[in-house]
């Protein structure tokens, strides 16, 4: 009996594989794109604008609605005119502050998405 030589076993390979990661789709592209996502973005910044607006017009017709009232019951043209510049100008400015504040960080917070910061 004549003995075959085993061949010798051999690992076939190749290339190596790159590793390729996946695609991540920034917020900017999408907004860019106008596709539906970067539309829903763009749409929850308007959303969010709107309703620190409506939050401010709000208080403001609040405080200027009650503004007869204060004055048909103290009946004194001092009085009015402590109300209107003790307490309704003070409460004016308040409220262009908080919305002014609010708003610029709404869009603070769009931004940090876009660029695909994590929020703080």
């Amino acid at each position: 009996m004549s003995a075959e030589p085993v061949p010798r076993r051999e690992t076939v390979t190749g290339e190596p594989r790159r590793v390729r990661p996946l695609p991540r789709y920034r917020a900017q592209s999408e907004i860019d794109e106008q596709t539906a996502l970067g539309d829903a973005y763009v749409r929850s910044l308007m959303r969010s604008q709107l309703r620190a607006g409506l939050s401010a017009f709000a208080l403001l017709a609040l405080l200027a609605g009650t503004l007869p009232l204060a004055f048909v019951a103290l009946r004194s043209d001092l009085a009015v005119w402590v109300v209107l510049g003790c307490g309704a100008y003070p409460l004016l400015v308040l409220i262009a502050w908080w919305y002014i504040r609010r708003a610029e960080r709404n869009e603070q917070d769009f931004a940090r998405l876009v660029e695909g910061r994590p929020a703080q």
